[in-house]
């Protein structure tokens, strides 16, 4: 029986690929659990309206993403910390308070997206990759000055 898979089903295929199981297997679980659609002329055109939905909806996305890409690329964050005596941070910058800036300034980053092989615990510049979606990556440059009192 061919059908048209409604959602990512494991070891059977990928949303909207049109798939050859049991008459069986579709009529007892698939089609009563509502993860498929019979093949017929009228599904074949819903199937390529919901393709054509999904084509432009990615686009919007990897617009947005591109959007915010270009916004972040090059950016410089300055994060001013308290010193100590001998010149050590109190505590140390991670991705989530690099995160916490960056939503500051209007990006909504994840700490997840943020490549930081290590805290950062010394003044300084430093470069920090951040891993957008698709496959997009930005270098920003994170600057750690000394609070002023």
């Amino acid at each position: 029986m061919k059908i048209i898979l409604l959602k990512d089903i494991e070891q059977l295929g990928k949303k909207y690929e049109i798939k050859e199981v049991a008459n069986g297997f579709a009529r007892n679980f698939l089609i009563p659990k509502g993860l498929v659609k019979l093949v017929t002329k009228e599904s074949l055109s819903w199937l390529k309206v919901q393709k054509e939905i999904e084509e432009k909806k990615a686009e919007e996305k990897l617009k947005r993403v591109q959007e915010i890409a270009s916004a972040l690329d090059g950016r410089e964050i300055t994060i001013p910390v308290q010193i100590g005596k001998e010149g050590q941070l109190f505590g140390s910058i991670t991705s989530q308070k690099i995160s916490e800036e960056l939503k500051e300034l209007g990006f909504e980053v994840k700490k997840g997206q943020i490549n930081l092989a290590e805290p950062i615990k010394e003044i300084g510049e430093y470069p920090v990759k951040i891993q957008l979606p698709d496959n997009l990556e930005v270098e920003i440059r994170v600057i750690i000055t000394e609070e002023k009192s």
